[in-house]
């Protein structure tokens, strides 16, 4: 018999080590699910981006400020506004006059929003600035009490502002909610209304944005705030703008001419005294050089005893200066627009104006 050839052998593939055989694929689908999920995030934060109205991160907010209720809607400051120089130095002469009516009160505030919200800091400054004590809690903590104190010092802000023309741009609920320029609205007429003796900056605007949680917070819009313009329209009567508001605004070569030729005007008479202007809005800010100048162009010996020939308070500038309006007045000159309060806190428009009056009706008047 014949013996059966030998079977050649079966090929085996070659061993796999064994990291390769199961970390090797393991690491294959953790790096595929991985590709998978990133792709999938990137797709929702594009569905997020086309579907928000505005997008937080460019107007630059704070997560924190984000955190509202379903359907809740808050309007704040664009935080870029907020490092607007003039902006913080509105704030900063605001914080400052605050500290200083309440200083025998041992409050110092730090921070409007904050220390203002729950209406503590305000009832104190509207009982100093009124001098009439608030029918109020002096101490509330829920957030019912803080609201019912608030209504009570706004409602006695109202009474003593609307009659003024003054236009309300706050609420207990702005307030209470820290919305910063109703904050700002408020003290600023409070100041004025009060002749408070400080200046205020020019031209101060603020972007707001309105933010809403809906499917997500949402930025809905956004526009600008004017906390300025207070200043200059509300107190004491709105006046129409002039020839001094284009100078100002568009012509500042004009308004360079025109401060020279009045200040070689009034040092053609305060030269008389041995006097010499440089400066007309500080220089006239107390009042005497404008007494002083009143008696020359009329001719005539103002009595030192009918004003302060050194003033140091404000109330002694104020006096100075409505004491020169009433000799201007006497001498056939219509009441000045300005009032004696600006002239005091270095507003330009205002002794720009009184002392282009004076050139135009005195002009001819020899040295």
């Amino acid at each position: 018999m014949s013996s059966a050839p030998p079977r050649p052998p079966v090929p085996r593939p070659p061993r796999m080590k064994k990291e390769e055989s199961f970390l090797g694929k393991l690491g294959g689908t953790l790096s595929r699910k991985k590709r998978a999920k990133e792709v999938s995030d990137l797709q929702e934060e594009g569905r997020n981006a086309i579907n928000s109205p505005l997008s937080l991160i460019l107007v630059g907010l704070h997560p924190e400020d984000t955190q509202l209720e379903e359907n809740e809607e808050r309007t704040m400051i664009n935080p870029a506004s907020k490092e607007s120089p003039k902006f913080k130095e509105l704030v900063k002469v605001l914080v400052d006059w605050v500290n200083k009516v309440l200083e025998e009160e041992r409050i110092i505030v730090r921070n409007l929003e904050d220390d203002l919200y729950d209406g503590q800091v305000l009832q104190k400054l509207l009982e100093r600035l009124s001098e009439h004590k608030l029918d109020v809690a002096e101490m509330t903590l829920s957030e019912a009490g803080q609201k019912q104190k608030l209504q009570t010092v706004l409602e006695a802000v109202h009474k003593l502002l609307q009659p003024h023309g003054w236009a309300i741009r706050w609420s207990v609920d702005t307030i209470h909610g820290k919305y910063l320029v109703s904050i700002l609205h408020l003290l600023i007429a409070l100041a004025m209304h009060f002749r408070a003796p400080i200046r205020f900056p020019d031209y101060v605007s603020v972007q707001v944005v309105i933010v809403r949680l809906g499917n997500g917070p949402q930025c809905l819009a956004d526009g600008a705030a004017s906390l300025s313009a207070l200043v200059y329209r509300m107190m004491m009567g709105r006046f129409e703008r002039d020839a001094f508001d284009t100078l100002f605004d568009h012509a500042p070569d004009k308004l360079s001419v025109m401060k020279k030729s009045l200040i070689t005007f009034v040092n053609k008479h305060l030269n008389k005294l041995n006097l010499e202007v440089t400066s007309l809005e500080s220089q006239f800010a107390d009042g005497v050089y404008l007494v002083l100048l009143m008696g020359l162009l009329e001719g005539y010996f103002v009595p030192l005893h009918s004003f302060y020939l050194t003033p140091e308070s404000f109330d002694q500038k104020v006096h100075n200066v409505a004491f020169a309006f009433g000799l201007m007045e006497d001498g056939g000159l219509q009441k000045p627009k300005s009032r004696p309060e600006d002239v005091v806190n270095l507003n330009g428009k205002s002794t720009l104006r009184v002392l282009y009056n004076l050139l135009t009706k005195y002009k001819d008047v020899e040295e």
